[in-house]
């Protein structure tokens, strides 16, 4: 880009990352254009259609004219369908009126941060984290304070060292759980150990990323705004393309304190107004119907979890955990800095999936880009064909590395 380009774009957007899941997936059909066997594993997406069930739904709403400008906090059958849902699933206890639908979770989390973030102000983001979190902090003028974790810690971050982060600047918590990107899932006990600490500072908001809620291996779903002493302090964000298979319908909603959701509204008003029509009769719909295709996808993951822990754990030098939730295997391999095939020096994780790229052809996501500079993540929404071909070319390009 020329420097006169360069002049004309906002400090925002100079300084703003460029999303690294967005950019391995592009390299990976840039790769294919030109003819390569690619397995792209970069992506977080299932990789199961959408159910038949939901899709004739979505093709009812059209057939019946629902094709016009929704309100802009969402349609009242959604938002209803969702109060029922965070009842049923969650145990929370949300009116109407904190009740948000968006164009994505991502959306949903661009609104909360630009309504209450001012020049400054901090928020503990819990790493391994989204690779969004933080860009949308600092899109909204925020200072992103990244509390990290390990393997060792299973990439968790300990109610402690969060009570020592917090500081008069702090005004939100984030992280996710299931996560992505480790697939790590916090338990009962370690969220009322995190809910007691943020209980302590009432004007501190709790942002709890429950996208992969259905993907999950363990114990039930614990949301951790049904925690008594926070659930006035916590703004629990959803949506439907994990757990029902709609990424491409761009749908997430929120369930919030009033007047988070007053702002929420009044900054979507002005940005994109409301979601899209037909896909949120939908998505109602689908709240309420049977869950049978996303359990079936569930026990998919979990297989596929196995296989792919069991293949990468003979890789000497992978440190692999055994995940919970979500789709996504996060090794640290760290073991390979400083090594090279003769070729190509591998001195970090974003070398390492560079080299996975150019040599195996294998598309996954540098861990840097999540906060963990020794790890990099694999998505296993493939199928297992893939997965066991792209387990076989990893192991043979890293087998190269001296």
């Amino acid at each position: 880009m020329s420097v006169a380009t360069t002049s004309r774009l906002s400090q925002r957007v100079l300084q703003m990352a460029e999303s690294e899941t967005l950019k391995m997936a592009a390299m990976a059909r840039e790769l294919k254009a030109q003819g390569h066997n690619v397995i792209n594993l970069s992506l977080g997406e299932p990789d199961f259609d959408t159910p038949s069930h939901i899709k004739e739904a979505a093709k009812k709403a059209l057939d019946d004219g629902i094709t016009k400008y929704t309100p802009v906090a969402g349609l009242q059958e959604l938002r209803e369908a969702i109060k029922v849902k965070f009842k049923r699933d969650n145990n929370l206890d949300y009116n109407l009126n904190q009740i948000v639908v968006s164009n994505g979770a991502k959306q949903s989390l661009a609104n909360i941060f630009l309504s209450i973030l001012d020049p400054g102000d901090e928020v503990i983001i819990l790493a391994p984290y989204w690779v969004s979190y933080s860009a949308i902090v600092e899109l909204a003028e925020g200072k992103s304070v990244i509390l990290k974790s390990s393997f060792e810690q299973d990439y968790k971050v300990p109610a402690s060292e969060i009570a020592a982060a917090i500081t008069d600047r702090t005004k939100a918590i984030i992280f996710s759980s299931p996560s992505n990107p480790t697939g790590m899932v916090y338990s009962h006990e370690e969220l009322k150990a995190i809910a007691d600490v943020i209980a302590q500072h009432e004007d501190i908001l709790i942002v709890s990323d429950e996208i992969y809620e259905f993907i999950n291996f363990g114990e039930k779903h614990v949301s951790i705004g049904a925690f008594e002493n926070v659930k006035n302090q916590t703004v629990t964000v959803n949506g439907f393309a994990k757990g029902y298979a709609m990424t491409g319908w761009r749908l997430g909603y929120i369930g919030a304190p009033a007047w988070l959701a007053d702002a929420c509204t009044k900054i979507q008003g002005q940005v994109t107004s409301g979601a899209n029509s037909f896909s949120q009769k939908a998505a109602a719909f689908a709240l309420l119907a049977d869950m049978t295709p996303t359990y079936e996808m569930r026990e998919a993951f979990l297989k596929r979890r196995d296989l792919v822990i069991a293949g990468l754990s003979k890789i000497p030098g992978f440190k692999v955990n055994q995940p919970q939730g979500a789709f996504y295997i996060f090794p640290d391999i760290s073991a390979y800095f400083g090594t090279t095939d003769g070729e190509t020096a591998v001195n970090d994780a974003n070398d390492f999936c560079d080299y996975l790229m150019m040599k195996a052809h294998v598309a996954t996501v540098s861990g840097v880009a999540f906060g963990a500079d020794n790890c990099f993540r694999i998505s296993y929404a493939a199928s297992e064909a893939e997965l066991n071909e792209a387990i076989k070319r990893i192991a043979e390009a890293v087998g190269k590395l001296r």
